[in-house]
């Protein structure tokens, strides 16, 4: 059924997702604080409008997926914005990184004005977002999950719903742990390796089929050594979504060591300028 959706946050990732929305021949409902962004899509027939809030008055249903928890706070809860503005009965869904404590507060200010609210961050970078097969961890009550999921699955492929409000984040910031400690271990050892004489190429394509395998070695590895440090996901932002991990585990009573070397690293990078460059810039870090 052709529905009316709102998209916020059109970037590297949303752009793709909101793009498969199209495809399924929704009306779609845009806005980016860089009105640019937006072009691929209402090139192809969608509109571009003034705000959040304008995005939610005119949807059924809204997505966003936008920067900091801070941008996603004054989105949804802020004057004018997504809950203020939204019709009654209308499905905010978040794909944003974000809080696991303010997905919760976005959730009671939406119940409280009749609306219905789910968590829905994302794993799978740029590539997982052209092709939907993004894995979508979603936090929420499940009659709303139930009512998102036909169009999260043209956007994901593994798509989970772990629980109430919060929950989606919570998977998603265990998931940034996982990769933390992943990406170390993928700049490092292509790094050693071709310090100390091997081919890399040769490395890469050896290990990739052995237990040191992984997603992040076998789509980071090839671009690390092309030199192609463009962002599937930003830096600045990984050390975001960090950070909050280190919180929310500081929150539960648990030191976790081997993220805080890896934040420091990626902040050593960012420091170094390279903030705006994929993960992968980690190696770069290594070269130096």
């Amino acid at each position: 059924m052709k529905m009316n959706i709102g998209f916020i946050g059109t970037g590297v990732i949303g752009l793709s997702m909101a793009g498969h929305l199209m495809d399924a021949g929704h009306e779609l409902f845009v806005y980016n604080r860089t009105a640019q962004k937006c072009e691929p899509l209402t090139a192809r027939g969608a509109k571009l409008m003034d705000g959040p809030g304008d995005v939610a008055s005119a949807s059924d249903i809204v997505f966003s997926i936008i920067g900091l928890p801070k941008d996603v706070e004054e989105v949804y809860l802020g004057p004018g914005g997504v809950i203020e503005r939204a019709r009654p009965g209308t499905l905010l869904v978040d794909m944003t990184t974000s809080s696991p404590g303010l997905a919760k507060r976005i959730y009671d200010a939406a119940k409280a004005r009749g609306l219905a609210s789910c968590d829905a961050p994302v794993t799978g970078g740029d590539r997982g977002a052209r092709e939907a097969t993004l894995s979508i961890m979603v936090g929420g009550d499940e009659a709303d999950v139930e009512r998102a999921m036909p169009l999260l699955r043209l956007m994901g492929r593994k798509i989970v719903r772990f629980g109430p409000s919060g929950c989606g984040q919570i998977a998603k910031l265990a998931n940034q742990i996982v990769i933390a400690g992943t990406m170390l271990g993928v700049c490092e050892g292509l790094s050693f390796a071709r310090r100390a004489g091997l081919d890399p190429r040769m490395f890469l394509e050896c290990v990739e089929a052995g237990s040191a395998g992984s997603w992040s070695l076998s789509n980071y590895g090839p671009r690390i050594l092309d030199g192609d440090f463009a962002p599937g996901f930003f830096v600045k932002h990984f050390i975001k979504d960090m950070r909050l991990a280190d919180e929310s585990s500081g929150e539960i009573g648990m030191n976790l060591e081997g993220l805080r070397v890896a934040l420091s690293q990626y902040e050593k990078l960012a420091a170094a300028g390279g903030g705006e460059n994929g993960t992968q810039g980690l190696f770069k870090l290594y070269e130096k």
